[in-house]
């Protein structure tokens, strides 16, 4: 490596309560890791203590950073909170209410939908303009595009102030020309406006959901343009180095680039810490695991298969259904700062509200009364240290004890019992969000080791094992920061999809070449802006198929090669393998009644990038008394004096027995009885039964 060259690669994962880095010495391969208060004030204050705190561990300046790959929660809040603001909708005449209209089903857990009241839209329908012109399901025009409606609706737009447009017109995913048309006569008469076109958001057929999708983007794109632009000028005095942006597929993207298509991170943070997950669990020989991030706020589940983590486009983000690609994440409020308290029924309820980083659980000391947290019951009832971040942050053991005994008064318990409960319904509500993401998947929860990591990933670990029956949890070295780890693992990475409709029997194979070739042109076209050269560019090809008459696809992989009869014929019996295995049948030899029907095909860009590789490491002598620092009163089932270890003193082949309580900075791993860990060959600890 010549003198000066940048070499510093920082992964910086934003979460509700603290802020993780993790950065790559690529020249001698150190890594580090650190946290830092969440700033959610500003959460690019944040970001940069993260980076400072990273070149202050790497003894490092800002012209050694090679690039900087960030996971951020700033598009997710906005939604999950319901801060849309001022939005404007243009879509075709006639279709001026497809967003009262919206879908016959209702949320799950209403029965019975006489007793469900249908949320505010999210453009209420005086905001919503309407242009003439129609395209038919082909792209091919009925109806020329109206020009002068469209001037109508940008000026009705700019005369209220209204500067963020969503645009969806009927079958512009076959023909985006009036879509662009429309976008021409928004620049030119209402140039403030800042606008969301369908045909680049989300070209696929269902015209509710791509509404929705494309306002989505269009509600976050302002909130993304000004946070992407505070930091990148924060980076200039470190020489303006790359900077990407994680998204929810499970790829990251340039910040001049992301800001184009901000409702692709809204699942940022979780989506990096699967990936982080799936390498080091695969490095260790397991590559299918369920994967559990547990934070101050929330907790995000996955699964992951064949060492990738599984995709959906069915996913939403609060109440906005967005048919993106993301990784297919569950999650949950129970997180370390979820707050316990009395329900309605007098019953004791744990989230989904939470405490936050400021002013944080009743230990924390910034707070004298109101409800205990998770973190509190863990810290009364010794399992985690009373501190935090190696004694940065003490806990106040005494707080947390009389805000659990004053919530236990309350329910009749005393404040060990009270604690207690607080946790067995924490790990309940994992263990329910852990088997929306199996069960319900058609996966057998029983089948897949646990990934556990984030600061409180960790705590209920052994209760997971026990309440799911998993054959075992692994908890990777440093799980609070595997998040920002896993930003260094992730390849650039776009997506494109196209409706196309036809059943198998009547398939135009040269048309559907042709889809697939403008696709990967597009694609190719994205690495290129990103840099990649042309031989090192990827294409993932996918297809959505279904059976003649259904509802939803769903979705294989497509092989590379020539678009041919056999190309044909793999995919299709790809997606009946797939059927059968999601819903215990298909109609493989039943073609004349259940015809096989092609609806989108997708292609994924990826630019690969070289990923840190986890190292074995040399093993100790089976004797984990070297790390044993000494004895803390714990409760399990009673009080008791418990062995402490320090984790980075355990070696591959150490074995500790519960109970017992290891610790390490940024998380704390507490061993029930009848439980141990083993430390194996890449210094992750494996939970099994004893």
């Amino acid at each position: 490596m010549q003198p000066g060259q940048r070499r510093i690669r920082i992964g910086i994962d934003t979460g509700g309560t603290f802020t993780d880095v993790v950065a790559l010495d690529t020249g001698t391969g150190r890594v580090v890791t650190g946290k830092t208060p969440s700033t959610p004030a500003d959460p690019a204050e944040g970001f940069m203590n993260a980076v400072a705190v990273a070149l202050e561990l790497l003894e490092a300046g800002g012209p050694d950073v090679a690039a900087l790959a960030h996971g951020t929660t700033v598009a997710t809040n906005q939604l999950l909170e319901d801060r849309i603001g001022d939005l404007g909708f243009i879509t075709t005449e006639g279709f001026e209410f497809v967003l009262e209209i919206a879908r016959q089903s209702v949320p799950d857990g209403y029965g019975n939908s006489y007793f469900w009241v249908k949320p505010p839209r999210i453009v209420p329908v005086h905001r919503v303009r309407t242009v003439g012109g129609r395209l038919d399901h082909t792209g091919a025009e009925i109806r020329p595009f109206d020009e002068a409606g469209a001037v109508a609706a940008a000026r009705w737009f700019r005369e209220r102030g209204v500067t963020a447009i969503g645009v969806c017109f009927l079958h512009a995913y076959a023909n985006p020309a009036h879509e662009l048309a429309m976008r021409e006569v928004l620049r030119r008469e209402h140039p403030d406006a800042v606008v969301s076109l369908s045909c680049e958001v989300l070209r696929e057929y269902r015209e509710y959901e791509r509404s929705v999708t494309t306002l989505v983007d269009a509600a976050v794109k302002p909130t993304m343009m000004r946070y992407i632009d505070r930091i990148s000028r924060r980076l200039e005095p470190l020489g303006a180095p790359p900077f990407y942006v994680m998204k929810s597929n499970g790829g990251v993207l340039s910040a001049e680039e992301v800001v184009h298509q901000p409702i692709t991170t809204v699942l940022s943070g979780p989506a990096a810490g699967a990936l982080g997950a799936a390498l080091v669990a695969g490095a260790a020989g397991h590559r299918s695991v369920i994967t559990l991030d547990g934070g101050g706020t929330s907790t995000d589940v996955a699964v992951v298969l064949d060492g990738e983590p599984t995709l959906t486009t069915e996913g939403s983000v609060g109440r906005y259904p967005s048919k993106i690609p993301m990784v297919d994440i569950v999650t949950v409020g129970a997180g370390g700062g979820s707050l316990a308290h009395l329900a309605a029924g007098g019953t004791l309820k744990v989230g989904p509200a939470s405490a936050g980083a400021d002013p944080g659980p009743l230990c924390y000391g910034k707070r004298s009364d109101g409800a205990p947290t998770v973190t509190d019951a863990h810290v009364f009832l010794g399992r985690i240290p009373p501190h935090l971040l190696g004694g940065r942050i003490p806990l106040d053991v005494e707080a947390a004890r009389k805000g659990l005994a004053a919530l236990g008064d309350d329910l009749g318990l005393d404040p060990e019992r009270c604690a207690a409960g607080i946790l067995e319904i924490s790990a309940w509500n994992q263990a329910n969000a852990i088997r929306r993401i199996t069960v319900q998947r058609g996966l057998d929860v029983r089948d897949y080791p646990m990934v556990a990591f984030g600061g409180s990933g960790p705590l209920l670990a052994c209760r997971l094992v026990d309440v799911l029956g998993l054959p075992s949890a692994i908890i990777p070295e440093n799980p609070g920061n595997l998040s920002a780890f896993g930003l260094l693992t992730v390849d650039v990475k776009n997506d494109y999809v196209q409706t196309r409709v036809r059943r198998d029997a009547d398939l135009d194979l040269a048309g559907l070449a042709e889809t697939y070739a403008g696709l990967e042109r597009q694609a190719a076209e994205a690495l290129h802006r990103e840099g990649f050269p042309a031989e090192r560019h990827r294409h993932l090809r996918t297809a959505d198929l279904r059976y003649y008459g259904q509802a939803y696809e769903v979705r294989v992989t497509a092989p590379d090669g020539p678009v041919d009869e056999a190309f044909r014929a793999e995919v299709v019996r790809r997606f009946h393998d797939a059927h059968e295995a999601l819903y215990g049948y298909c109609y493989r030899d039943d073609d004349r009644r259940h015809a096989v029907e092609w609806v989108n095909l997708r292609v994924s860009g990826i630019g690969p990038i070289v990923r840190p590789e986890p190292a074995r490491r040399p093993p100790g002598d089976g004797d984990a008394s070297r790390a044993r620092t000494g004895t803390r009163r714990v409760y399990f089932d009673e009080w008791a004096d418990t062995p402490v270890y320090q984790r980075e003193r355990l070696r591959p082949g150490d074995r500790v027995t519960g109970p017992a309580v290891i610790e390490e900075f940024g998380s704390t791993l507490p061993l029930h009885p009848g439980f141990q860990a083993g430390m194996d060959d890449y210094g992750n600890l494996v939970v099994t039964r004893a």
